[in-house]
């Protein structure tokens, strides 16, 4: 039957094309199973997922390597290239992933409206009216463990050196599951020691807000059901007491930080904070602590680690394992 100048096969590839990419991987695998001509859209979908990881929101496609005997091609979660807050309508967002059409690399204009975004178009002056390329009065050593770098009020561009962590991964990365840790995140070329590797990217969080979802997730972890991934990190005083908690977690919405497994020994990352001239809340970045080979899984402490009953065992393989993960109460 025809309906217009489509028939009805046409029709019907034309809305699962549009369709099919917004299912989550359990309803993907049901609508496979309708006709020949969803089950042929849904593996298309499936393996353009299996591609990339960021849906071309990176500047190269990060893929995911299975060599398991696990039948799930990839990890389903929303992707962002930036934090955002928790109560944004960002966060609540759906995400069309797998189409024919891919979504493309994300201009600068886009990166610095997401920058904007994530920190509540919160706006200060700042001191570096007389920016210049590359040679920015913002400029400083890092202090107290946290990074400076431009802000949004800044006359510089994203092209700025004092903006090393505002334009996405710079770097190939992928994403590789192994039978006892399940995914993680591998370096896809060498990395050389104090290069940037990849902002954790996901919601801003209240600390009211991270104690809830990490109680829920220490259940539901403990059933298998979900690999949290809320990253909890504190920001200082000169006196050493922790003057701000900073809460982020990627677990639903993120990007491929999330994929970042603890190692005991302290790993191969860094986190740093950074703080853009400007900004409220600063945001987490991680930078190579060693030289990197191509293929090495990337890992950093996640904090230390203590006998919990109960707890997730670790499977770093370090010479120092404890053999359980860190939790918030350590």
């Amino acid at each position: 039957m025809k309906r217009g100048n489509l028939t009805d096969e046409q029709l019907l590839h034309q809305w699962a094309s549009l369709v099919l990419p917004y299912l989550s991987p359990r309803d993907l695998a049901a609508s496979a199973c309708a006709c020949r001509t969803l089950s042929h859209i849904a593996a298309g979908v499936t393996s353009r997922r299996t591609a990339d990881a960021a849906r071309g929101l990176e500047r190269y496609p990060i893929p995911f390597v299975n060599t398991t005997a696990s039948p799930h091609p990839y990890s389903y979660f929303l992707y962002t290239p930036h934090p955002i807050l928790s109560n944004s309508p960002s966060s609540s967002f759906s995400q069309s992933w797998g189409g024919e059409e891919s979504r493309g690399i994300a201009t600068d204009c886009e990166r610095l409206q997401g920058l904007r975004s994530c920190f509540g178009g919160f706006e200060v002056g700042c001191d570096c009216d007389r920016c210049e390329e590359g040679k920015c009065a913002c400029w400083s050593d890092m202090e107290l463990g946290v990074l400076k770098e431009c802000g949004e009020n800044c006359a510089c561009g994203l092209t700025c050196e004092n903006r090393r962590t505002q334009s996405g991964i710079p770097i190939r990365l992928k994403i590789v599951r192994d039978a006892r840790k399940g995914w993680s995140l591998h370096a896809a070329e060498a990395i050389r020691r104090g290069d940037f590797v990849c902002e954790y990217a996901g919601e801003y969080l209240t600390t009211e807000a991270a104690q809830i979802r990490l109680k829920t997730y220490d259940e539901l972890s403990l059933k298998g059901t979900i690999s949290p991934a809320l990253l909890v990190a504190r920001e200082h005083l000169p006196s050493g007491k922790a003057c701000l908690r900073v809460n982020i977690d990627a677990t639903k919405i993120g990007n491929a930080a999330r994929f970042i497994n603890h190692s005991c020994d302290g790993g191969n990352l860094k986190l740093l904070l950074v703080r853009n001239s400007g900004s409220l809340l600063p945001r987490l970045c991680f930078f190579a602590s060693v030289d990197i080979s191509e293929d090495e899984e990337l890992s950093f402490s996640y904090g230390a680690s203590t006998i919990k009953e109960n707890g997730l065992p670790c499977f770093c393989g370090s010479a120092n394992c404890s053999g359980v993960l860190p939790s918030e109460e350590t």
